[in-house]
């Protein structure tokens, strides 16, 4: 079977602007953890007019997303170091799979770039949000507790950045 996008990332997007009714064609979108690029080729292929691909690491993302002149790509680059001026506006759309970083060290920057009204998702990975003795062997947590009180904290402090959490789906 053919791959849809460039990475697993993008099928996992898809399935949550599906499931939160979000339709990003027209918007200027920023894909923090972009990595190979899945979750910014699916918002090219969803119609997305331009993408701020954030990623710390250097030559992950797929050749043909890096010729796109959609993808505004800035690799290097830590979120909680980008400046507003750097990209000099907002956007209507931020999307993040970031790993082994806290999401409770992304959101704050990445409100900052936000639109009013616009849309955030996350994809949470509970072993990087969870202490280091509640992770087990291969970054595996396996009690549900433990998962709860992650998502927990995790919209508790959406909440107190003035985000809206209208839900959350398994992936």
């Amino acid at each position: 079977m053919d791959q849809p996008y460039v990475s697993r990332g993008g099928i996992k997007l898809q399935s949550a602007l599906e499931y939160f009714n979000i339709d990003p064609r027209g918007f200027d979108a920023m894909d923090i953890g972009t990595s190979t690029g899945g979750f910014t080729d699916c918002l090219i292929k969803s119609g997305a007019e331009k993408i701020f691909a954030v990623d710390v690491g250097y030559g992950q993302l797929a050749w043909e997303l890096r010729q796109d002149p959609r993808v505004v790509l800035l690799e290097r680059t830590n979120i909680r170091h980008l400046e507003f001026e750097r990209i000099g506006q907002f956007v209507d759309l931020v999307v993040i799979d970031a790993s082994f970083i806290s999401l409770h060290l992304i959101f704050p920057k990445a409100v900052e770039f936000l639109k009013s009204g616009a849309s955030l998702l996350a994809l949470v990975k509970p072993q990087f949000e969870a202490g280091a003795d509640e992770v087990g062997k291969r970054g595996k947590i396996s009690d549900p507790a433990i998962h709860q009180r992650v998502l927990e904290k995790l919209i508790n402090a959406a909440q107190e950045l003035g985000l809206i959490v209208s839900g959350q789906t398994s992936l």
